[in-house]
């Protein structure tokens, strides 16, 4: 299973050190903050694969958070389950239209939490929840290592393998070099962010083998994405 990032906004302390011990357990990354200002930000940064958002948080509240970043292009499809003890019809219904894809009533089950979060993302972003990672004819087996465009097996290196997968498991995101560099070198890497520029060459060169088309989207002064469409 790919590794999700999960942004946790919740400023009941003990709540959110089980939720950030569930879903760890369950290969979540996940970021924590209690403050709604920060979340926006956090967000921001770095788009997470799904929000689990309290109602009531410091400084601005939840549901303006929710209304936020579903505003923001970089975070409009993000998934967002809504935790609030406000259980009446009419907070669960303001909540919904606001934008949040599910709605959670304290107290929980984080078990059944943990559930909720797996269905979601099954839905809306199905790379996360399996070990076959796919988009338009290119396929990826992430156990066995494997990468196929038109059946036709592509050899990949470890590096370019890795990139690519991070493109599968977010196809039409645009990356920046420096986020490339974070996510698929990681936060200690000591590499130059044109160094990304190289491996995209290389990988580049390994799919569209035979003239197949280009689908790695370059988007000037922004960075790359998986793009079938461009």
């Amino acid at each position: 299973m790919a590794r999700a990032r999960m942004l946790l906004v919740e400023d009941d302390a003990s709540l959110a050190e089980l939720l950030v011990w569930h879903f760890s357990r369950e290969n979540f990354d996940v970021q924590h903050t209690i403050d709604g200002e920060e979340a926006l930000l956090l967000a921001r940064e770095t788009p997470p694969d799904i929000v689990l958002l309290d109602w009531m948080v410091e400084g601005i509240s939840g549901i303006e958070v929710c209304r936020r970043l579903r505003r923001a292009a970089e975070t409009q499809n993000v998934p967002i389950i809504m935790l609030t003890a406000r259980g009446e019809e009419e907070d669960r219904v303001r909540g919904l239209e606001t934008g949040a894809d599910d709605y959670v009533t304290k107290p929980f089950s984080p078990r059944e939490l943990v559930a909720r979060v797996g269905a979601v993302l099954r839905r809306v972003r199905p790379a996360l929840a399996g070990e076959a990672l796919s988009y338009s004819d290119l396929e990826m087996d992430t156990v066995g290592h494997k990468v196929r465009r038109g059946g036709e097996v592509i050899p990949l290196g470890p590096t370019e393998f890795r990139l690519l997968k991070h493109f599968l498991e977010h196809p039409g995101h645009v990356f920046s070099r420096e986020r490339l560099l974070d996510s698929v070198w990681g936060h200690d890497s000591d590499i130059e962010s044109r160094t990304v520029d190289v491996h995209i060459r290389r990988l580049r060169k390994a799919i569209n083998e035979g003239g197949r088309p280009d689908i790695i989207r370059t988007v000037r002064s922004a960075g790359y994405a998986l793009d079938a469409g461009h």
